[in-house]
């Protein structure tokens, strides 16, 4: 058996993997993100806003509490059978969004779509964190989200651009079928983390008694003042990106954008994200954190405002990039935060609770 090393060099080939893998994990939200609003509108006859986000809401209780509940089940199962447990629910989405007669079964589909995502990208950010050396988690967590968002906005694009020259509905979504079956493949060849986990316990820094469910809870949520401060930035930040999943097609489909034209603004945003965060990560390593958690805070707000103050579509495109770069400056550098506090027996727990 070969030797266990931590660094993303020396698990290259497993690392390079997991990457691959999160890019198909980002494709699953994607295939919905331009669309879904537009069909609940046209498709059901939803006439409200507030009925049309009911399906982002029960993605988001969702994949908050399998969030919470998935580092703690790693910690004792290991991580690739939380990640391939997450694949095999994933194939539910698509077929109840392709065989849907009522919104109700879109908001199930919706309910498996947010326990796919707890349990994969938690997982494969878990795992990259699991086999970096403390000075490349923000470069890994940095890599993870890159891999993560662009899938996201490449679907967000195509999904949107199938459905421009053929239908909202089943076409787009033949393509997520697609997607699970290529994820829980690659899935199969990651190896687990277990041994490294292991291995960074035996530092004389990461030594102690495991900790409780609930102590992790109260040290992660108020307890520490540094993870307690980085959790609530990591809620500001998510729920105003549920607030754009929901609202950005309905707000740009009023102001009279075709469908195309949605899905370029819907897609840029996270593709900006995916692609700064290749640098912000890697800049939190060798700068600190600090700095770029709060401009980011600040620039995804201003970003907001120049999307509401403005009624041009290259404006509201450069509005949508600058929003990207202000996630990115936050997202990657967020959950390496939490990885330089919480030790190795308790980290995916901490992150658990953080992302819940």
């Amino acid at each position: 058996m070969s030797k266990v090393q931590i660094g993303i060099k020396e698990n290259a080939l497993n690392f390079i993997l997991l990457v691959i893998t999160n890019f198909f994990v980002g494709s699953m939200v994607g295939v919905e993100r331009t669309i879904l609003p537009i069909i609940g509108k046209e498709d059901f006859g939803l006439a409200s806003a507030s009925a049309a986000l009911s399906f982002i809401i029960s993605f988001g209780f969702s994949k908050a509490i399998v969030n919470y509940f998935a580092g703690a089940i790693a910690d004792r199962l290991g991580r690739k059978k939380v990640l391939l447990i997450g694949w095999s629910i994933g194939l539910f989405v698509p077929l109840l969004v392709i065989f849907a007669t009522s919104w109700w079964m879109i908001v199930v589909a919706n309910i498996f779509l947010g326990i796919n995502q707890g349990l994969t990208w938690s997982m494969t950010v878990n795992m990259k964190i699991d086999i970096s050396k403390p000075k490349q988690r923000g470069l890994a967590v940095g890599l993870n989200e890159f891999s993560g968002y662009t899938g996201l906005a490449v679907m967000a694009a195509v999904s949107g651009f199938i459905a421009s020259n053929f239908s909202d509905r089943p076409e787009p979504f033949y393509l997520g079928i697609f997607i699970v079956v290529i994820g829980f493949v690659l899935s199969l060849l990651v190896k687990d983390t277990e041994g490294h986990i292991k291995l960074q316990s035996k530092s004389p820094n990461n030594e102690g008694p495991p900790l409780s469910a609930k102590k992790i809870f109260k040290i992660t949520t108020y307890g520490d003042k540094n993870l307690s401060s980085i959790t609530f930035a990591g809620l500001s930040t998510n729920l105003k990106d549920g607030m754009v999943w929901g609202l950005f097609p309905l707000f740009f489909s009023m102001a009279g954008l075709t469908v195309s034209e949605i899905a370029v603004i819907v897609a840029i945003y996270p593709a900006s994200w995916g692609v700064f965060q290749l640098f912000t990560g890697a800049l939190s390593d060798k700068l600190g954190r600090k700095w770029l958690i709060v401009s980011g805070m600040w620039l995804q707000a201003l970003s907001l405002w120049m999307i509401l103050l403005v009624d041009q579509y290259s404006f509201w495109l450069i509005a949508a990039i600058l929003l990207g770069l202000g996630t990115a400056m936050v997202y990657p550098t967020l959950q390496a935060s939490i990885s330089d506090v919480a030790k190795p027996k308790w980290r995916a727990s901490s992150m658990g609770v953080y992302r819940f």
